[in-house]
């Protein structure tokens, strides 16, 4: 059980793309005297087929793909001049461990209030982290599956660690401008990775992450940039962490490029709130382009990520069909490369319910 939660905690999202979008087509179970309360929710389920030729080992399985199921609630309360609210949301795999009969894990990756106003908003919770988070939520292969982990019981990866570090769900206080002409700004404190485990602190200091965010359209074309950066510190080996990500998308005429990546030190490749043992370097690039047919969305992607020396990849192509607002067909094909290794492919096929 302990194994599918920590692999449960690596996929992404609910965001930017998926929860933002669906907050929208929320379902309004609450709504009087300035005070609402509402659910939205995401299923998805992929056939999946993985070829590891390095091990000689296929695989056919029924699967999440990159991101988990989840049921979200908000609510919202009008105090005056200011606003009040909150969501929680509680991700599960549907896939169950191998030792027990029902071992289902469920992850809760949101638990966090708002104050908005004049001044902007202050978040206090549980939420996902700033550093790279821009660059997970922007990835057109969020409702796909990405990279191939054939001998997990949770998710895909879709470019973690082949494009971009995890922004891993922590406790924080995040402080967000309101919108200036299109730029946004937030500044976040995070706690350590290592919180109270062996005592005080010992591990790791307080985490620090910041974000600028701006979208503009110009003559019939949308553009969004974003910049975020992190700071943090091993204080038992003495390693001071630092990294950078970023991105730009342009979007016009059914077509989308977007483009991000990262450079930092002390940071896993993997999961962003990980302070290394040493100040080894890293950086990856994630190039993506998409185009819309009418229901038909059609994607191409390329991620890396060079750890000292070592480079991984992941190419793919995928197809997106919008049955309706709310269901959407799935077609995927993933090749990950790792230097000095023969490929790994998968072909998935999968369907997701979202509102």
């Amino acid at each position: 059980m302990q194994r599918n939660r920590i692999l449960l905690a690596l996929s992404p999202i609910a965001l930017s793309i998926a929860v933002a979008s669906q907050a929208q087509a929320a379902v309004s179970l609450y709504d009087q005297n300035g005070t609402s309360f509402s659910a939205d929710g995401h299923f998805n389920t992929f056939l999946t087929h993985t070829d590891d030729k390095q091990t000689q080992e296929t695989q056919t399985r029924v699967r999440m793909g990159f991101l988990p199921n989840y049921i979200g609630f908000n609510v919202s309360k009008q105090a005056g001049d200011l606003t009040l609210g909150g969501r929680s949301s509680f991700w599960v795999t549907i896939n169950d461990g191998s030792n027990n009969v029902t071992d289902t894990a469920i992850d809760v990756r949101q638990f966090y209030a708002t104050v908005d106003g004049s001044f902007g908003q202050v978040l206090f919770g549980k939420d996902f982290g700033i550093y790279a988070r821009s660059n997970v939520f922007n990835d057109e292969l969020l409702f796909g599956t990405g990279l191939p982990m054939q001998n997990t019981g949770g998710v895909t990866f879709g470019n973690i660690s082949t494009g971009y570090p995890y922004a891993v769900p922590k406790a924080q206080l995040t402080y967000r401008t309101n919108d200036m002409s299109g730029l946004k700004v937030a500044v976040s404190l995070l706690d350590p990775q290592s919180g109270e485990q062996t005592a005080a602190n010992t591990d790791n200091s307080l985490r620090v992450e910041a974000e600028a965010t701006y979208a503009k359209e110009i003559e019939g074309a949308k553009l969004s940039a974003w910049v975020g950066v992190a700071s943090g510190k091993n204080d038992a080996t003495d390693v001071d962490a630092s990294g950078v990500a970023y991105g730009v998308r342009v979007a016009m005429s059914g077509f989308q490029v977007t483009v991000s990546g990262f450079d930092q030190k002390g940071i896993s490749t993997a999961l962003a709130d990980q302070v290394l043992a040493t100040e080894a370097k890293s950086d990856g690039m994630l190039v993506q382009g998409s185009y819309v047919m009418g229901a038909t969305k059609l994607v191409l992607s390329h991620g890396e990520t060079d750890f000292s020396g070592s480079k991984k990849e992941l190419d793919a192509a995928a197809v997106f069909y919008d049955v309706n607002e709310s269901l959407k067909l799935v077609a995927e094909y993933d090749v990950m490369s790792l230097t000095a290794s023969k490929d790994t492919t998968q072909l998935a096929l999968g369907a997701s319910f979202s509102w």
